[in-house]
């Protein structure tokens, strides 16, 4: 099942998810341009190496890495998944965070998720590259915001028959966050030289948007059978 939208209006542009969506594209084209050596030594540059940020103290610079992996991509998949829920999810979470708010909530949710990466495997030489983490945080402020949002499944039925069902967010999102859980856990000990996918990056990064959400001033501007109740936030 693929999410391609969901049931609440947004009202205002959602000027910061474009120019995340815009600003991983042209990373990712950049990337498509380079020879695979040199693809390589960008990922292994500015990619975070859990091992590498662990032992910090002795190269500082490597913390700028925190925020520079969440703009790398390892394909054509990798980018369209991501970007497709963070155009789902992030304009509502823009709405109610304003512009400047939900951009310091993106990269804050990203470098917890790559922490949350490094703190597992504090040893481990492979670079993180990707926005998902940051997107999960995402999908936790959602999941917080929004609960009974309808969220949009397309569900393959054969080769081009689909059809669409909506489920509630906290359906949706709470599979999706129990599955990372699921994963992580499974992959937790298994060593392998060619990577994978970062389970608890996303479960870091999921958590992290709920912590994080309510620091950030809320506006209610969407229909109020939706949304998280800001405590003494007013328009």
């Amino acid at each position: 099942m693929i999410p391609i939208g969901d049931d609440v209006p947004g009202e205002r542009f959602p000027f910061v998810t474009y120019l995340l969506i815009g600003l991983n594209l042209l990373v990712f084209l950049f990337q498509l341009s380079l020879p695979q050596e040199d693809l390589r030594a960008l990922i292994f540059t500015w990619g975070v190496i859990p091992r590498d940020v662990a032992a910090w103290g002795s190269d500082p610079s490597v913390l700028l890495t925190l925020v520079s992996s969440l703009f790398l991509h390892g394909g054509w998949f990798h980018l369209i998944g991501n970007m497709l829920y963070l155009w789902i999810f992030g304009n509502n979470v823009e709405d109610r965070m304003g512009h400047v708010g939900f951009f310091l909530f993106y990269l804050l949710c990203g470098i917890a998720a790559s922490l949350t990466e490094v703190l597992l495997k504090p040893g481990s030489a492979l670079p993180t590259i990707g926005a998902s983490g940051a997107i999960a945080g995402v999908l936790g402020a959602y999941f917080l915001l929004y609960p009974r949002a309808r969220v949009i499944l397309l569900v393959p039925v054969f080769l081009f028959f689909f059809f669409t069902v909506q489920v509630p967010a906290v359906v949706v999102l709470g599979f999706w966050f129990v599955l990372q859980l699921f994963s992580g856990v499974a992959q937790l000990g298994v060593y392998t030289e060619s990577g994978g996918v970062a389970y608890w990056a996303h479960a870091g990064g999921f958590v992290a948007g709920m912590v994080l959400m309510p620091l950030f001033r809320c506006r209610r501007r969407s229909p109020l059978r939706y949304v998280y109740q800001c405590g003494s936030h007013k328009d």
